[in-house]
């Protein structure tokens, strides 16, 4: 991307041909969203609208009669250049709203600039490379809309399938593209990047639509291509992760963070995945584990100030040995130095004072996770700097758990839960968080009980782990029996949460996906209507119904995608 940014300036300082000053202008889109710095967005803006400006003067002109005529005719009368200059048009106003959204939280702006793109996909004459624009550029809008627009996401995705001849076909023929390497335009691997987001990443929050193998088969094709690709490389983490292999998630980040030096900020999305692939295979603060990852994090990226100190200091507050030398995991960046206890609690105290007062907004809009994690940080302070497996928690909230091994899931994670448990035996009076805490703290561990005997019963369908992994595993039947029990003891515990009401929700959900594993689909969606009801599935410890909480509208609102 460095070269190429270079490449444009020399061979057009000014940025007055097309190509160029539209090119110029979505590299600077791409770092802008990257760093999300005020000057970069703004520096962004500028480029995208002059790049708007000079294909709005290479566009065809429309005169009295030409708006007479239908969108079809219209099209045909123009040269080639004229439809380049459309279809570039119509891009870089694509870019212009979405960093709009960004930097000023203008989503009005995006319906406006958004109804330009709504043409016709016609199959009108045109070369192979317009055609493509077409397809990028309609196949993005598509999927866009899908968040609160009108939209139709299957048209979206056979447009971008189009563009490299992609087919849902499981046949060892169509395991390779119908569209040669010879026939492709410039934007057939961003096609291929959008899909690859979509069914890789996406797929965390949705599941219409998604299929794995056409996502192997497009990441397979194209790192053959670019063995050295970072994009690529994202994509084999994320396959990686969802095959419940994370320790081979972390080679291929850091493979990409070494195929690349010229942007930090694109490191920083391995060091994200990492840190959640770490928490997935639940590695101590003494070996680098996800904390390594947070600090820099912490230290280095500007997205979320909140989130990766959070992450930290979650990391810190939990109950591992760090008094030993640590080793450097490779590739993942700086490993912390060894701290005690006391140093560790010191400085996970210092974080989460700083959490609620870092919090930033994106499209004007406050991050529901943001919001997480700022009350969690206060109620840390509030329980005199204390909070139950906090890491775990978040291990959950960013799908760590739903990736993990089933070896980790059982051999580690499980056994902490349950040692939790044991402190709450004791009872509200006997507990060290006292009565007020105590509720909170045992439905959130009879929660992460059933989430984990969940995974370990029906692992995700995508889970492919590694067989020598695969040993001192809970019966399947035991884990899902134990799964349910624990949900139940949430629904009966669920009403007297004073803070952490989210817990109730998300267990109905997980337990309808339980229910669904098993078989049972009318009991799974009884338990999905009722968190698709909106209505409240607790009542406060005061009597009052609780309305909403940090996780429940954008939870709601994901489940809705599904």
């Amino acid at each position: 991307m460095l070269e190429s940014e270079e490449y444009c300036h020399k061979s057009d300082v000014g940025k007055e041909r097309l190509y160029f000053a539209t090119g110029y202008g979505l590299i600077q889109c791409v770092k802008g969203l990257m760093s999300y710095a005020d000057e970069d967005l703004l520096s962004a803006i500028n480029h995208t609208k002059h790049g708007n400006h000079i294909a709005s003067q290479h566009r065809k002109k429309a005169g009295f009669f030409g708006s007479l005529m239908g969108s079809t005719a219209s099209i045909r009368s123009m040269s080639d250049g004229e439809r380049h200059a459309e279809l570039t048009y119509a891009e870089s106003l694509f870019e212009k709203a979405l960093l709009g959204i960004v930097y000023s939280g203008d989503w009005l702006a995006f319906i406006k600039e958004a109804c330009v793109l709504s043409l016709s996909d016609v199959d009108f004459d045109i070369d192979r490379r317009a055609r493509l624009n077409m397809r990028t550029v309609f196949g993005l809008a598509t999927l866009v809309e899908l968040f609160g627009y009108k939209g139709d996401r299957t048209y979206g995705l056979d447009l971008l399938m189009r563009a490299g001849g992609w087919s849902t076909d499981r046949s060892e023929s169509a395991a390779e593209p119908g569209v040669s390497t010879t026939h492709e335009g410039v934007r057939r691997p961003i096609c291929d990047m959008a899909l690859l987001i979509f069914h890789l990443v996406m797929s965390s929050y949705t599941g219409a639509g998604v299929d794995i193998v056409v996502a192997t088969r497009i990441l397979e094709w194209n790192l053959k291509r670019f063995p050295n690709g970072v994009f690529f490389l994202f994509g084999a983490g994320r396959l990686a992760l969802h095959r419940s292999r994370p320790r081979l998630a972390i080679h291929y980040y850091s493979q990409a963070m070494a195929s690349q030096i010229q942007y930090r900020n694109l490191d920083h999305i391995s060091y994200w995945e990492c840190a959640i692939a770490r928490l997935a295979l639940w590695e101590e603060i003494r070996v680098g584990g996800s904390a390594a990852c947070w600090r820099v994090l912490e230290a280095e990226a500007t997205w979320s100030k909140a989130i990766y100190s959070y992450g930290l200091a979650a990391c810190f507050l939990e109950d591992w040995d760090t008094d030993s030398p640590p080793s450097t995991p490779s590739g993942t960046g700086p490993t912390p130095k060894p701290k005690t206890k006391e140093a560790r609690m010191k400085e996970a105290s210092n974080l989460m004072k700083r959490v609620p007062n870092i919090r930033q907004k994106i499209a004007g809009k406050s991050i529901p996770l943001e919001k997480f994690v700022a009350r969690k940080a206060r109620k840390y302070t509030s329980q005199a700097n204390r909070l139950l497996l906090p890491a775990l928690e978040i291990a959950y909230i960013f799908y760590a758990i739903a990736h993990a091994p089933r070896s980790v899931l059982s051999a580690k994670m499980l056994p902490l839960v349950r040692g939790a448990l044991q402190k709450l035996s004791l009872g509200p009076e006997g507990y060290e968080g006292g009565k007020g805490e105590y509720w909170d703290d045992l439905c959130l561990a009879r929660f992460l009980e059933g989430v984990c005997l969940r995974f370990i019963a029906y692992p995700d369908p995508d889970a492919t782990p590694d067989p020598s992994s695969e040993t001192d595993i809970i019966p399947s039947t035991e884990a899902a029996q134990g799964a349910v029990e624990a949900f139940k003891a949430v629904f009966e515990y669920g009403p007297k949460i004073e803070l952490d009401h989210y817990i109730v929700y998300h267990a109905h959900y997980e337990y309808g996906r339980l229910l669904a594993c098993q078989g049972d689909f009318v009991g799974a969606k009884r338990e999905f209507e009722l968190v698709l009801s909106g209505k409240p599935l607790e009542v406060g410890a005061s009597g009052r119904k609780v309305q909403s909480h940090s996780l429940l509208y954008p939870f709601l609102f994901l489940f809705r995608l599904c």
